[in-house]
C-alpha cells in the first residue's frame, strides 16, 4: 500500500477522502474526534504545497441535499484545527465545487459538501457509481484515502475514485491497518476481547473469527442477555435476540471446546423502564425479574471483568457495557475503560478501543484518550477486518 511519501503533491490538486461523520445537535458538533484524527494527513499535504480538496459524508441523507446533514459546521471546525481558512463548496461536483477548487492556491484547503447528497456515491449500480466517481476524480490529480471509518463500504469515493487517479493511503489509514494487523497476526498474550453493544447479530462474524485467536472473550452490554438466555436463564424485559439463540449456543460450545474463557455478567443493574432516572436494583444475572430490564453490568461484574483484563497482553474493546448515555447506567462502561487505562499505564498491554460507541463513550465520560494504545476511528471497519473480510476501500488502495 503506497503512502503519502510515495506521492508527488506539490502544486497538485489532491482529493482526500476523510471521515468527518461527526454527531451534530443543530449546527453544534458534539464530538470532533474524527475531525481531529483527519488533521495530520491534511496538514502533511498542506506542508508539501498541495491544493487539498477534502471530501466526506455525514449521516444518511439518502442521495439528496438535506441541510440537516450539511458539512458546513465541519468546515469551520476543520479550519480552526488546521489554523487556516477552509473554503466550503455548497455542492459535491457541481458549479460551486469546481469554482472552489479552481481558486485554491498551493497549501490551501477546501471541503466539498456531503458526498451522500449524490445518489451515485452509495449506488449498488456499478455504472451509476462509476459515473459519479469520474466527476469527483475530475476535481483532482491525486487521491489520498484517509477515511478509515468508510473503507468497508463499496462507495464511489472509497472504491471507484482511487482506481481513476494515482493514489495512496493517508496516515490515519496506515496507522489503523498497522494496529489491526497487530491484533490479528501477532497479539501479545493473554489476548482478551471485550464485546458489548446492543445486538449479537452485529458481531456474529467477529465472534466466529476471534474464537480461534483469543484467550478470553468478555461479553457485556445488551448482547449479553442473549448469551444468558442461551444458557437457560430468564432475562426479564432485557434486550434479547431470540433468533440468535442457536448461534450463541454454538459459540458457547465452541469456546468450551477451544479452551477460550468466555466471561458473562454475574450481576446487572435491572431497571423498571428505559429512562435516565429509572428505578433500578442490582440483581444476579441469573435472576433478572420478569418486569425489569438490564441496562448495565453490576459492581461484581465490573470487578470480574477488570480482573480478567489485569494480566492481558492485548485487549480489543468494542461496544459499551450498558446505556452509557444515561449517567446512572454508565458505570460498567467506565469500569472497563479504566481497567484498560490501568493496564496500558503499567506498560504491559496493547489496548485498542474499536471505534463507534466505545470511542464516543471514552470522550463522553471524560477519560483520557491517550490512556489507550489506540482509539480507532472506525468501529464497523475494524469489526469487518477482524472478521477476516476484504474491505473494498483497502483493496482499492492496495491496487
Amino acid at each position: 500500500m503506497r503512502t503519502l511519501d510515495d506521492l508527488d503533491v506539490k502544486g497538485r490538486r489532491v482529493l482526500v477522502r476523510a471521515d468527518l461523520n461527526v454527531p451534530l445537535e443543530g449546527e453544534t458538533i458534539t464530538d470532533d474526534g474524527r475531525i481531529r484524527a483527519s488533521v495530520p494527513t491534511i496538514k502533511a499535504l498542506v506542508g508539501r504545497g498541495a491544493k487539498v480538496v477534502v471530501c466526506a459524508h455525514l449521516g444518511r441523507p439518502k442521495g439528496k441535499a438535506d441541510p440537516k446533514y450539511s458539512l458546513g459546521p465541519v468546515a469551520g471546525r476543520l479550519g480552526e484545527l488546521l489554523g487556516q481558512d477552509v473554503a466550503f463548496a455548497t455542492d459535491v461536483v457541481g458549479d460551486s465545487a469546481r469554482s472552489t477548487v479552481d481558486k485554491l492556491q498551493d497549501g490551501q484547503v477546501a471541503l466539498l459538501e456531503n458526498l451522500r447528497y449524490e445518489p451515485g456515491e452509495e449506488s449498488k449500480d456499478d455504472a451509476e457509481r462509476r459515473a459519479f466517481a469520474e466527476k469527483l476524480a475530475g476535481l483532482a490529480e491525486v487521491y489520498v484515502g484517509d477515511g478509515f471509518g468508510a473503507v468497508h463500504r463499496k462507495h464511489a469515493s472509497v472504491y471507484d475514485v482511487p482506481r481513476l487517479l494515482p493514489h495512496a493511503a493517508g496516515g490515519l489509514v496506515v496507522a489503523e491497518v498497522e494496529v489491526l494487523k497487530k491484533l490479528t497476526e501477532s497479539p501479545e498474550r493473554p489476548y482478551a476481547v471485550v464485546l458489548g453493544g446492543a445486538k449479537v447479530s452485529d458481531k456474529l462474524g467477529v465472534i466466529a473469527n476471534l474464537l480461534s485467536k483469543v484467550d478470553r472473550l468478555l461479553i457485556g452490554g445488551g448482547m449479553a442477555y442473549t448469551f444468558l438466555k442461551a444458557q437457560g436463564h430468564e432475562v426479564g424485559r432485557s434486550l434479547l435476540q431470540e433468533d440468535q439463540l442457536d448461534q450463541v449456543r454454538g459459540f458457547l460450545a465452541e469456546a468450551a471446546e477451544r479452551g477460550v474463557e468466555l466471561v458473562l455478567p454475574v450481576d446487572v443493574l435491572a431497571a423498571v423502564t428505559f429512562a435516565p432516572d429509572a428505578e433500578h436494583d442490582v440483581v444476579e444475572s441469573t435472576a433478572i425479574p420478569a418486569d425489569r430490564e438490564g441496562l448495565d453490568i453490576g459492581p461484581k461484574t465490573r470487578e470480574l471483568f477488570a480482573s480478567k483484563l489485569a494480566d492481558a497482553g492485548t485487549v480489543f474493546w468494542n461496544g459499551p457495557m450498558g446505556v452509557f448515555e444515561f449517567d446512572a447506567f454508565s458505570g460498567g462502561t467506565r469500569a472497563v475503560a479504566e481497567a484498560l487505562i490501568a493496564r496500558t499505564a503499567e506498560g504491559g498491554a496493547f489496548t485498542v478501543v474499536g471505534g463507534g460507541d466505545s470511542a464516543a463513550a471514552v470522550r463522553r465520560l471524560g477519560l483520557p484518550e491517550d490512556g489507550f494504545s489506540h482509539i480507532s476511528t472506525g468501529g464497523g471497519a475494524s469489526l469487518e477486518y477482524l472478521e477476516g473480510k476484504t474491505l473494498p476501500g483497502l483493496a482499492a488502495l492496495e491496487d
